[in-house]
């Protein structure tokens, strides 16, 4: 058993802290905001233009107007703050937001973050990534641990154009979770049912103990 993406993103929302600003990356991410914890007040950041998202809305509360960075619809809370994305970067260039929780293809054990683009695809730009991993205070990925074809997203080194070196705190995927550490990566916990040699098995990165 690995977890599915509910789950993934169940586990992520156990990342934030009372008083945190934190942003949400396009994908598995964005269902961070359906599960964070009771007793945990945080302010969810869009680059789009805005403070204070709230869970994604039933059929009959969607707002056309309203939506993240991913373009999808999304509700407001009474606190919630609108502005435009000049505005919204210099938050997260000056260091403002905590945390980024980003989904991405592929993660080095050195850190490294390759989330924005695949050679030879229709790229339509790199959105806020780059800004986000150079920005925040504490960069979480979360992702499944093996691309369709079965193979490690969990490398030596990626093989994909770069969105950040070294910018990698903490790995969640549908097996496990794992941080960066001096030498590779360190297993933290894994998902239910999932035993470390699978876990193994499935990472081309280096674990260490």
């Amino acid at each position: 058993m690995a977890w599915d993406r509910n789950q993934l993103a169940a586990r992520a929302a156990q990342e934030l802290k009372d008083g945190m600003y934190v942003n949400l990356g396009i994908g598995i991410p964005t269902l961070v905001a359906n599960y964070i914890p009771k007793g945990v007040s945080v302010t969810l950041q869009s680059e789009n233009g805005m403070l204070g998202i709230g869970p994604f809305p039933t059929e009959d509360q969607v707002d056309a107007d309203l939506i993240n960075a991913g373009k999808q619809t999304i509700s407001e809370l009474p606190h919630s703050a609108y502005f435009d994305s000049a505005q919204s970067f210099a938050m997260i260039r000056g260091g403002k937001i905590a945390m980024a929780i980003l989904g991405a293809m592929e993660v080095s054990e050195k850190g490294d973050l390759a989330n924005w683009m695949i050679p030879g695809k229709l790229v339509k730009g790199m959105g806020g990534a780059m800004d986000l991993v150079a920005g925040v205070k504490r960069v979480v990925v979360v992702m499944d641990h093996a691309n369709k074809h079965g193979v490690s997203k969990v490398l030596h080194e990626c093989t994909l154009p770069l969105t950040g070196r070294a910018v990698v705190d903490r790995i969640i995927t549908n097996l496990g979770v794992l941080d960066v550490v001096p030498g590779g990566l360190k297993i933290v916990e894994l998902a239910d049912g999932v035993s470390e040699a699978e876990l193994r098995a499935a990472t081309e990165a280096t674990l260490v103990n």
